[in-house]
């Protein structure tokens, strides 16, 4: 006889209400002051229009954002929950040195550290948090944010969905500004990674520790140059 599972208790309206708080683009962390490259990209030419911004972005989200940071929150979900600090420590430096130039790796300790203020402000007695506030060099932005997703009580795929559609609607105006595009271009790139999340956030759920990866030369070499770029609206 099969076996009958039972379906996913769904979320309560308190918990979805607070996820969408973190995929907040007001969530002050500084998200909007990064393209991820992308602005690079448009300065070099391989961003010119909106097919080739929802291509260079939805390729973002497949090759990169799935197979690292979410993974990465992920995992430190279960961390978390499990109070395995030895395990949240080893998952903070895999971002950080992964990270291939210096201003993604300044991206994510300053939006490590603004969450740990955010989460400070909000003064919910948890002792965790003094362990996320002392990782060295500092706590990165995946690491952070899976905190701040436990403390929701959210399933962690639901959690690993916010995060993922915060980062969208980031790149999504960082590209209106950066191409430029209008707000109807924007809100198409949007669909389209939209459709794309849940398959992505699957994936990353499924990778083992080994199979996790930052590999993209491309997104890198444009990093390093977007270091020195003459004018840029972006801090990455």
């Amino acid at each position: 006889m099969p076996r009958i599972l039972k379906p996913p208790r769904p979320t309560s309206p308190a918990t979805l209400l607070k996820l969408m708080w973190l995929a907040s683009p007001a969530l002050p962390v500084g998200g909007f002051s990064y393209s991820e490259v992308l602005e690079s990209a448009v300065e070099v030419g391989l961003v010119t229009n909106e097919v080739q911004a929802a291509e260079w972005v939805t390729d973002q989200l497949h090759l990169s954002l799935s197979r690292s940071d979410l993974a990465v929150v992920y995992k430190a979900i279960g961390a978390w929950n499990r109070a395995d600090f030895d395990s949240i420590t080893a998952l903070n430096n895999w971002v950080t040195t992964t990270r291939e130039s210096s201003e993604l790796r300044q991206q994510t300790q300053q939006m490590g550290r603004s969450l740990v203020e955010w989460l400070r402000n909000r003064d919910l007695n948890d002792k965790r948090l003094a362990l996320l506030a002392v990782l060295q060099p500092a706590p990165t932005w995946p690491v952070a944010f899976a905190l701040a997703a436990t403390q929701t009580g959210a399933a962690p795929r639901d959690a690993l969905l916010a995060f993922a559609f915060g980062w969208a609607e980031n790149m999504v105006q960082a590209s209106l500004k950066a191409v430029p595009l209008g707000q109807n271009a924007g809100q198409r790139i949007l669909a389209k990674l939209s459709d794309a999340i849940p398959a992505c956030v699957d994936r990353a759920i499924a990778l083992m520790d080994s199979e996790r990866q930052a590999f993209a030369p491309m997104f890198a070499i444009l990093s390093a140059q977007h270091e020195t770029q003459y004018s840029r609206l972006f801090r990455s």
